[in-house]
């Protein structure tokens, strides 16, 4: 399991977004970066695949910026198949999927099955900071983690959720899917 420091496909994708970003730029980057390690360690990938998460990996949570909203799925998705626009069908329904399922809840059973499961597991074993891994090494989620600290990532969830949290306790995330 090799660890890429830099990915110029993702790094092209994420351009257009630094701005919108801001000072969550890094923190989200990192972030990025190591679900698509996680991913693809969990599920080798062929090359149209790996494109597929590498758009998705950018792309899957980046609607929470432009409003600061929580229900940031169904922007995401929007975004990420605007981007897509001239992918065939079979990559946009796989990328679709990855980013519009990465919160759910349980297993996810249809279409892109292997690769939409080992997306939404490699960001619980991100959101779970490794203590959920999924088989992947100890070792190796430390060394992802190490290449690309957190930066404040989760720190910034929970400032955007808490809000939402003390106002609708009783009332599951937007973002969440069963």
């Amino acid at each position: 399991m090799n660890i890429q420091t830099t990915l110029p496909q993702l790094e092209a994708l994420f351009s257009p977004w630094r701005e919108a970003l801001g000072a969550d730029y890094t923190p989200y980057r990192n972030h990025v970066y190591r679900m698509v390690h996680f991913c693809l360690a969990l599920h080798p990938c062929s090359e149209a695949q790996r494109e597929q998460v590498l758009v998705a990996g950018c792309y899957h949570d980046i609607g929470i910026w432009p409003q600061l909203t929580l229900d940031y799925l169904p922007p995401s998705s929007a975004r990420a198949l605007e981007h897509l626009a001239t992918a065939d069908g079979g990559s946009r329904e796989a990328v679709r999927l990855m980013i519009e399922l990465h919160h759910k809840l349980r297993a996810y059973e249809g279409p892109h099955q292997e690769l939409v499961e080992a997306f939404r597991k490699a960001d619980l074993v991100d959101l779970s900071f490794g203590a959920l891994r999924f088989g992947l090494p100890r070792d190796y989620v430390a060394q992802v983690r190490a290449q690309f600290p957190n930066a404040g990532f989760h720190k910034r969830l929970l400032q955007l959720a808490g809000p939402w949290l003390l106002r609708h306790p009783l009332r599951p995330l937007p973002f969440l899917r069963w």
